[in-house]
């Protein structure tokens, strides 16, 4: 590989969709020349691939289940400060076992894990158990 190969590869990592022409102009090789070496460095290994990157999703990629147990009626107080927290959407106060369900998103794990430490220093809450969503089905 010479100093026109790597100037090719240089380019091609620059912006893999410019023409040949373009990069022969870039890199001061005929058009021919510059699909030549383009055709030897991928039959050769040199260049294994070209890819697609794509700009990062804005939406929200993780949602969770908070089942919180409190052992007394401070179900309203509680839901009151949770709603509070960016990222909790809904407070249930259910029957049975637990005393309330929160339901959150937000757009990363590490968010998700500062929700949960906010709800523990939420004053009354005894346990917390979360339920990371794993997969959605909805009725259409």
């Amino acid at each position: 590989m010479d100093k026109f190969d790597q100037k090719i590869l240089n380019e091609l990592q620059r912006n893999a969709r410019q023409s040949v022409s373009a990069i022969a102009e870039s890199v001061s090789l005929s058009r021919s020349a510059v699909s030549e070496r383009i055709k030897r460095m991928e039959d050769n290994g040199d260049i294994l691939g070209y890819q697609v990157i794509c700009k990062p999703q804005t939406t929200t990629s993780v949602k969770a289940y908070f089942e919180v147990r409190h052992g007394g009626y401070h179900c309203e107080s509680i839901a009151e400060h949770a709603l509070l927290i960016n990222g909790i959407k809904v407070c249930h106060g259910i029957s049975g076992d637990l005393d309330l369900v929160f339901y959150a998103e937000t757009e990363s794990l590490s968010m998700l894990h500062d929700i949960r430490s906010k709800l523990d220093n939420i004053p009354n809450i005894g346990t917390i158990t979360t339920h990371i969503v794993m997969n959605e089905w909805k009725k259409t």
